[in-house]
């Protein structure tokens, strides 16, 4: 009698392993995303900031406009401000992964927005949600098997083939 459930409880097993544990979900079923931005780290030096700095709005091709003279985010007294503007646009233009928010140890992804005022500061869901590309790691999809992104049909036939083992280990019990 036993021998006759192992295939269908093994099946079950199987299947309740492959749904998703984590995530919080949205109303649409799909997973929250969490913004992040990439700031200069408090305790950074200013020296390595600057040139963290120069490297980024140079050779790093950050779209530094904003915190030079006349931009909403120019403050020439705040370098940790200025260092984090521009970190955080090369972040998002570069994968939004942990090395690109790096600048040789100096740089950190918070989850607390740093814009101030008029100095408006992009996060990782602002580009995630507009399509950029290059958003790995840090935009979590809902998805049921590996290599499958489109899964709104799954939690309906998890839940059919679920029903169908029940009631076949309940038949032949």
């Amino acid at each position: 009698m036993f021998k006759d459930l192992t295939f269908p409880v093994l099946l079950l097993f199987l299947i309740l392993l492959r749904m998703p544990r984590s995530g919080a979900q949205a109303a649409g079923g799909s997973v929250v995303q969490t913004e992040l931005w990439c700031v200069a780290k408090n305790n950074a030096e200013d020296a390595a900031l600057q040139g963290a700095l120069d490297w980024a709005c140079g050779p790093g091709g950050a779209d530094c406009g904003s915190i030079q003279q006349g931009g909403p985010c120019y403050d020439p007294s705040d370098i940790q401000k200025t260092a984090s503007y521009a970190f955080n646009d090369y972040f998002l233009k570069h994968g939004m992964t942990d090395d690109a928010c790096n600048f040789s140890n100096t740089a950190a992804l918070t989850s607390l927005d740093p814009s101030r005022g008029s100095c408006k500061f992009p996060s990782s869901k602002t580009v995630s949600n507009a399509s950029i590309s290059g958003s790995t790691g840090l935009s979590p999809e809902s998805t049921y098997f590996s290599g499958s992104n489109d899964s709104s049909f799954l939690p309906p036939f998890l839940l059919l083939i679920t029903g169908h083992l029940v009631l076949v280990l309940l038949r032949r019990i």
